[in-house]
């Protein structure tokens, strides 16, 4: 079954009329926090039935991208045109991407208009080529959102070193950004002023239009920690499985809560500075002894976002509890385990510049696979 209607199936009546308020909307109207939809393919108007469940918005990467792409052929009419037009293979890449892309933002448009422009946003990536090289990163970014022209779209971009500069000129220019691949607070904080230094820097005396996001990821730093703390093992260690990427994620909201307050945040919201959100990524949980909605349900509270891929979506929907729990999990606690985690030898810096890299290469993979598939396909023609 395609994925999108796999999801819709579980919200829907067989007309595809949402009968009731579900657990999303709960999320959002009793705890302020906005579930987004991780993944994409044709047709967007699948969306429809997600939003009236309560999804709030649209994240992409790569991946969805290449599964989308080599998966359905519905995209097979317009590649056909794209290719006898006289496009490239990227360039034709690019356009199916834009398509889907501001389908799905017109899709959105009237959630991003009733919510005053809090929520209703569509993400799409830069290409992943341009990861570590921040001139092509804007350059890209402003293409994008030159061409796609929706009030309601996210430029996504990695928030690597190099790319924190571009993170700052682009929301100078009134260009909302979802920045991604966040895994350690000291990227965090960069992320922060990056985007406080570009609503300073702009020259607009209504900052209200311009939005950003933060993508912390939460389940690739459990793995990753957890392989490691089990190779330490004894008591110490292994007491700490699993509790390493919710102790961070808690600390990452406290820093949010620092960063946007004082005189120097409270001058910028005069201007109708919005505070960017703090975005929980990769919330789809991979070791099958926690609970299937362990990075849902621990990460609950106001001003965030959980992105949720499909099996988050399905299980939290089926059993998910709505409740605070962003500050359950007091900072003290969070500090502590965080704190265990890096007097065991591990260092939080030295796992996100690792799991970045991953990430990253994860993605650059699965771009050029998109186009090595259309390559063989417009062979075909």
């Amino acid at each position: 079954m395609h994925p999108i209607s796999r999801a819709r199936s579980c919200v829907s009546d067989e007309n595809g009329i949402q009968m009731k308020k579900t657990v999303l909307h709960h999320l959002f109207e009793q705890q302020g926090q906005s579930p987004y939809f991780d993944n994409l393919c044709r047709p967007v108007s699948d969306f429809h039935s997600l939003i009236a469940a309560g999804i709030r918005g649209l994240t992409t990467n790569p991946s969805i991208f290449e599964r989308a792409i080599t998966s359905f052929n519905a995209y097979n009419t317009q590649f056909r045109e794209l290719i006898e037009s006289g496009n490239n293979i990227e360039d034709a890449y690019w356009e199916l991407v834009v398509k889907d892309i501001t389908d799905a933002c017109k899709v959105f448009e009237s959630l991003h208009h009733q919510s005053n422009g809090v929520d209703g946003y569509v993400s799409i990536p830069v290409s992943p080529r341009f990861s570590r090289d921040p001139n092509r990163t804007t350059e890209a970014a402003k293409w994008l959102y030159k061409k796609i022209n929706c009030p309601n779209l996210y430029i996504k971009i990695p928030a690597t070193i190099q790319s924190i500069s571009s993170i700052t000129e682009l929301i100078s220019h009134g260009i909302s950004v979802n920045v991604t691949l966040i895994f350690c607070l000291t990227r965090y904080e960069a992320v922060i002023d990056a985007y406080i230094k570009g609503l300073e820097a702009s020259t607009s005396t209504d900052l209200s239009r311009v939005t950003s996001a933060s993508a912390f990821y939460i389940s690739r730093v459990d793995s990753f920690i957890d392989e490691k703390l089990e190779k330490i093992g004894g008591p110490k260690a292994l007491a700490l499985c699993g509790k390493g990427a919710v102790a961070q994620a808690v600390l990452a909201y406290r820093l949010f809560q620092k960063k946007f307050s004082g005189s120097r945040w409270e001058a910028l919201e005069k201007r109708g500075a919005k505070k960017q959100k703090l975005m929980w990524a990769s919330v789809n949980v991979k070791n099958p002894v926690y609970s299937d909605i362990l990075y849902v349900d621990s990460l609950i509270g106001p001003n965030t976002i959980s992105t949720m891929p499909e099996q988050a979506f399905l299980a939290f929907m089926d059993h998910g509890i709505v409740a605070r729990t962003i500050n359950a999990n007091v900072s003290e606690e969070a500090e502590a385990i965080y704190n265990g985690v890096e007097k065991l030898g591990i260092d939080w810096d030295g796992v996100g510049s690792e799991l970045e890299n991953q990430v990253l290469e994860t993605f650059n993979k699965s771009f050029n696979s998109t186009l090595e598939f259309l390559e063989k396909k417009a062979k075909c023609f």
